[in-house]
């Protein structure tokens, strides 16, 4: 009987030669990609790396993060009501302290675990996992006194069979909780250029390209290539924090040096466009060129050109003419903005998430709790092609 085993890595630069070879499909598991979120990563976030053998074959790998949450990094605005403040110190109490992260907090997708069916089963795949998962727990506390509060298994696709089988699941009483949808444009294979797209919309969609484009008036966009990067740390930096700290809840915040990380370690497969209005940066938004889908990823903008310029907008415009110009099968919004998301083409596809906490009662709040997070935004799903 073929021995199977996990084996857990403090440092991406300690996984085995044999790991890329497995996860050629997904860069968000690929050693360089590890490398790059482990050097840019946010203060609150240490990751762990778990590598499943058959006998001494790799045959399953797994991220995992180390996530300290604290009210401050949930909840970024410090001017609120007495309502939200009460609110805000409430779910803090929940979810407050050291909890395991079996994915990445810092994009949305089914990037969390891989393993070769061919090799090992689900179920032994999974009890593995779990046994590295109470390690890491045990060692924290012993090594560093801290507890770790809650377990997560993040972003997986509802229509992942695999996942609604898992008996530990069950046994561990993990709370299946749905969250907000990942967006997702498949590309025609018949578009050939941004024009091809615009010709399959709608009139009023059209009208609505057309319009943005107009708005955009003198705002130029141009690449940035690694000193240009460098050089802009700071305001991208800024324009990034515009944008996240409109979020109701976050879980970090990247480093100012994340983007130039990024892109010294992802190289190509990392990408940065600009917006310049009279030499001033104003907005920008970061693509990861993930085999053939494009995954987008952080972006920022000043808010008076976001409104005035249509900026963001224009943004998911200029992420589809990429997408189209390079050949790739689809691009990945991720989630939020589902509605202007859904109107240049994007469809939701709903995800999930397991998570339990190690307190038996706060356990029972997970679920109303994580809906407060994650509300059901009532939107209305756009459908601009033509029938």
């Amino acid at each position: 009987m073929l021995l199977k085993t996990i084996q857990i890595y403090y440092s991406s630069e300690d996984l085995p030669a044999s790991w890329d070879e497995l996860v050629l499909h997904d860069i968000f598991l690929q050693s360089k990609y590890l490398n790059a979120l482990e050097k840019g990563a946010p203060e609150n976030i240490e990751l762990f790396y778990l590598g499943v053998f058959n006998d001494n074959i790799l045959v399953g790998v797994a991220l995992v993060q180390r996530v300290k949450l604290y009210l401050n990094d949930m909840f970024r605005k410090t001017q609120v009501s007495c309502v939200k403040e009460f609110f805000q110190k409430t779910v803090s109490k929940v979810l407050k302290g050291n909890i395991l992260v079996v994915g990445n907090l810092t994009h949305t997708g089914q990037h969390a675990l891989y393993f070769n069916e061919n090799n090992i089963t689900d179920a032994e795949y999974f009890e593995l996992v779990f046994k590295a998962l109470k390690t890491l727990k045990n060692e924290i506390k012993k090594k560093q006194g801290k507890t770790i509060r809650m377990i997560l298994l993040k972003d997986f696709f509802t229509k992942n069979s695999k996942l609604k089988r898992i008996k530990q699941f069950e046994k561990l009483n993990l709370h299946k909780v749905s969250v907000q949808p990942n967006m997702i444009l498949d590309l025609q294979r018949d578009w050939m250029s941004i024009e091809d797209y615009v010709s399959d919309l709608k009139k009023k969609y059209r009208d609505r390209y057309k319009r943005s484009k107009k708005k955009l008036a003198n705002i130029s966009s141009v690449e940035l290539d690694m000193d240009a990067i460098s050089s802009n740390n700071t305001q991208l930096h800024k324009l990034y924090l515009n944008v996240c700290n409109n979020a109701k809840f976050n879980s970090f915040i990247l480093p100012v040096n994340h983007f130039y990380t990024m892109k010294s370690c992802l190289g190509d497969a990392f990408k940065v466009f600009a917006y310049y209005f009279e030499g001033k940066l104003v907005g920008f938004y970061t693509l990861i060129l993930n085999n053939k889908h494009l995954e987008t990823y952080f972006l920022g903008y000043d808010s008076q050109h976001q409104y005035n310029n249509q900026l963001y907008l224009n943004m998911l415009y200029d992420m589809l003419k990429f997408g189209i110009d390079q050949q790739f099968s689809a691009i990945v919004y991720a989630r939020t903005a589902m509605a202007i998301k859904s109107s240049v083409g994007a469809k939701p596809h709903t995800m999930e998430m397991y998570m339990k906490h190690t307190n038996g009662f706060l356990n029972t709040l997970l679920r109303p709790v994580f809906g407060l997070m994650n509300p059901k935004n009532d939107w209305e799903e756009r459908h601009p092609f033509k029938q």
